[in-house]
């Protein structure tokens, strides 16, 4: 059966995506470029990495998955924070050599069991501009990880109905679809949007799975207990999960591979990572124009 349904088999090729999830320090320009799916949201010329390198003026990048501050006269000198690692955001007086006293953006992170701080100050006199983007973009980050994150049981149905995120289409929807993750399997409806896959249960809606093509690592067609279903392996960051759902007839089955396939690939290309932000100039940056 594997090499008979061998062309139905995907394996996902969304690269590993790091930037919002890990710290680098002083990395090699092609890490500093944005990767596919990621944006430029702000951009402040003038900008003091206080804490690592107190007296270098710098610029600070904002994304929709990171922040990065690289010096401008050593440009590798430089820093790629992802949100994921930030555990607080706050700030605080300082001391900038090049500014003096000042407030200061205080940002806190984690990876692993190993704890940093960074310390930003405007070196402008737009100074709350970089106080208020980088929270504010970190929030955006924070609330839309249901484009990027496996969840079981959450709140994503209602009514039986989808509950769309911001930049979510609906592109199909099958019902009879069997969830196998129990020994007698669970009926109810499959949603395919153009961010994820999203089954729930028809009599308990509460029992249900979102899973971003972001964490799909493989989709093939196996045999079963319960006969042909498409099985979905999640990534290691979703703990390798073992997905199976089963509809009859063989046809149907094959159209939904299909179609996640199909979806996936696009979604390789241009993936939507579903942090959204707009800056608004202030009226002082407005009278320099």
């Amino acid at each position: 059966l594997e090499k008979k349904y061998r062309h139905l088999r995907l394996t996902s090729a969304i690269m590993h995506v790091w930037q919002d999830r890990e710290i680098r320090f002083d990395s090699p320009d092609s890490h500093l470029r944005p990767r596919a799916g990621e944006f430029k949201i702000d951009l402040l010329d003038a900008v003091e990495d206080t804490k690592g390198n107190n007296g270098d003026r710098g610029k600070l990048l904002v994304t929709n998955l990171r922040i990065m501050w690289v010096s401008s006269s050593r440009p590798r000198v430089n820093l790629s924070i992802g949100y994921n690692a930030i555990t607080n955001i706050s700030t605080k007086r300082t001391f900038s050599k090049l500014r003096g006293a000042a407030e200061a953006l205080y940002i806190l992170t984690k990876i692993s069991k190993t704890q940093f701080e960074f310390i930003f100050t405007n070196l402008s006199e737009e100074g709350p501009r970089l106080f208020s983007t980088v929270m504010a973009v970190h929030r955006a980050y924070e609330t839309s990880r249901l484009y990027r994150e496996l969840r079981l049981r959450s709140a994503v149905v209602r009514n039986k109905e989808l509950q769309l995120l911001p930049l979510e289409e609906v592109y199909s929807k099958f019902t009879g679809v069997w969830n196998l993750s129990s020994d007698q399997g669970n009926l109810g409806t499959l949603h395919i949007t153009n961010v994820r896959l999203v089954w729930h249960c028809n009599l308990n809606e509460s029992f249900n799975i979102s899973l971003p093509y972001l964490q799909i690592k493989l989709v093939t067609i196996r045999d079963s207990k319960f006969g042909m279903a498409m099985v979905l392996e999640t990534t290691p960051q979703s703990s390798g999960l073992i997905l199976g759902f089963r509809v009859d007839p063989f046809e149907k089955l094959k159209q939904i591979v299909q179609e996640v396939r199909s979806l996936s690939q696009v979604f390789t290309a241009a993936p939507i990572f579903g942090v959204e932000y707009k800056v608004e100039e202030s009226p002082r940056e407005h009278r320099r124009e």
